[in-house]
């Protein structure tokens, strides 16, 4: 308890703006949710066959794997908040329609009938006769929709929304418990409040609800249109980074120096924002400025060409800032000093008892059960082209997020995984790196990956990068590395540390 507690007195800020993006996210879908969906049981209650189909239409959506749902959404309209929240309200729209419909359906018809005797109009019988009678009804379809919603949308962290997710996400990759719980508890106490403030309201009379929505949305709208002011007054970049804790240190590293040569210039990081193709198709379309890569994946999985890479380091970074160029007007400064290849571990035991010392070796023992890292499971400098060189053939594989599969390999729930080199829980768990005999990883430095039009527009941020070139051997990346994933030390404080120690900064 005194560590978790210690750990938001630390991140109490990050913490902070975390809940206030989960909070923001998860009211505006809930608001745009409302738009759509009471207007449409208003006009459908006239027409119950047609309102039958909606709500069989918007059950059956609400079937569908939120992730599903993300991934569909992103070629079309990008990256970060604007998918979160057409996929937040696409799962809302069910509890509030289906609420609302069934309490304006379900109104004594004998009421109805007074109604028409009297020759009311059909404003006055709408506003003073059918919805107030339908309220609860409908506050209850609001309150399931808030909920869901809230938990939902722990989800937007994977595309770039933000949010408590984050926290989740970064527990998880990191293998921190209290980021884990910080993230967790504090959805699920946000979910709670949302439902007991909505109880509450339902005591109020509908008059004084309109009212109260009304000067809700006049004040938010003045709120966001002074943060989009405020924003626009400063130059920002942003920055992401893969899952996990060193792209989170390189980030950390890439905002220090370029904040550092210019005060001006603010940057956002976006940690943990998604794989290889996730980041490289955000750069592409905008939605981000910089994201650190390595020329192994490059080469591998990004420009077209024959496979083949060079394992001499220089020359494979210049095929790959040469074949970027090319192909995608992309610039792609010099490299760090470090590698951090791919490889195959396996545990200490299990490479003495079955006399394991190359990655060929595995090809004897397809009944180990494997357990790999999504993108190394699908690119070709990963599984599929390693499968095809060394013969292997395991008919038990699964893929994994990083910081899992490690804990998975040391419980003896997997027997074979992939690795970094730089990783730190080779040493915490005293794994064995098999040998990779017949030379098919390829080079891996990383090196910050951007647009032409960026670095034409920003020379100083290219400039300060540049300093980092040729910087961070193996071993100091791998001592990075453990204070952050075992020690759970703040990434941010790691890269700082690191940069003043090399007077970087």
């Amino acid at each position: 308890m005194n560590n978790f507690m210690n750990y938001i007195n630390e991140n109490g800020s990050a913490i902070g703006k975390a809940l206030l993006q989960h909070i923001s996210l998860s009211f505006v879908s809930l608001m745009i949710t409302m738009v759509i969906a009471i207007p449409l049981a208003i006009f459908l209650m006239r027409y119950p066959k047609v309102g039958e189909a909606v709500q069989q239409l918007a059950g059956v959506i609400q079937t569908l794997p939120s992730l599903a749902i993300l991934g569909l959404l992103i070629p079309f309209v990008g990256i970060g908040t604007v998918p979160a929240v057409i996929a937040l309200v696409l799962y809302a729209i069910m509890p509030i329609f289906s609420n609302t419909y069934a309490g304006l359906t379900g109104i004594d018809p004998e009421l109805k009938e007074a109604a028409e005797a009297f020759g009311l109009s059909g404003p006055f019988k709408l506003f003073r006769i059918y919805l107030p009678l339908a309220l609860p009804m409908i506050l209850t379809g609001i309150r399931l929709a808030m909920v869901m919603i809230i938990g939902t949308a722990t989800l937007a962290a994977l595309i770039g929304g933000g949010g408590l997710g984050t926290y989740i996400l970064l527990g998880i990759q990191t293998n921190n418990n209290n980021a884990l719980l910080v993230g967790a508890l504090l959805s699920a106490i946000l979910a709670l409040l949302a439902s007991y403030l909505l109880k509450i309201l339902s005591k109020l009379s509908f008059k004084k609800l309109g009212i109260g929505l009304v000067a809700l949305l006049i004040i938010l709208g003045g709120f966001y249109g002074w943060q989009a002011w405020s924003n626009s007054q400063s130059q920002t970049i942003t920055i992401a980074g893969k899952m996990g804790g060193e792209p989170e240190i390189l980030i950390n590293m890439y905002k220090d120096v370029i904040e550092a040569d210019d005060s001006h210039t603010e940057v956002k990081l976006k940690p943990n924002f998604g794989g290889t193709s996730f980041l490289f198709g955000a750069l592409r379309s905008g939605k981000i400025d910089i994201y650190p890569e390595f020329t192994g994946t490059v080469l591998q999985s990004l420009v077209k060409g024959d496979g083949q890479v060079a394992h001499n380091p220089e020359r494979a970074y210049q095929a790959a800032r040469q074949s970027l160029n090319k192909q995608f007007n992309l610039d792609y400064l010099a490299p760090m000093a470090y590698q951090n290849g791919y490889a195959l571990t396996v545990r200490a035991s299990d490479a003495k008892q079955y006399q394991l010392k190359s990655i060929a070796d595995l090809a004897k023992y397809p009944q180990f059960k494997a357990g790999f890292d999504p993108d190394f499971y699908q690119q070709k400098d990963g599984y599929p082209g390693l499968k095809e060189k060394y013969h292997l053939d395991f008919t038990n594989v699964k893929t994994m997020e990083p910081a899992l599969r490690y804990e998975a390999l040391n419980n003896g729930q997997l027997d074979v995984t992939d690795a970094y080199t730089t990783d730190p829980q080779i040493k915490q768990y005293h794994l064995v790196v098999l040998k990779d005999s017949d030379g098919f990883f390829p080079p891996y430095q990383a090196a910050p990956l951007m647009s032409h039009s960026f670095a034409r527009k920003h020379p100083r941020a290219v400039k300060a990068l540049d300093k980092l070139k040729g910087k961070v051997t193996t071993e100091q990346m791998q001592a990075m590395n453990y204070k952050v994933t075992v020690l759970h030390q703040k990434a941010a404080d790691v890269a700082k540390e690191f940069l003043q120690q090399e007077h970087l900064i």
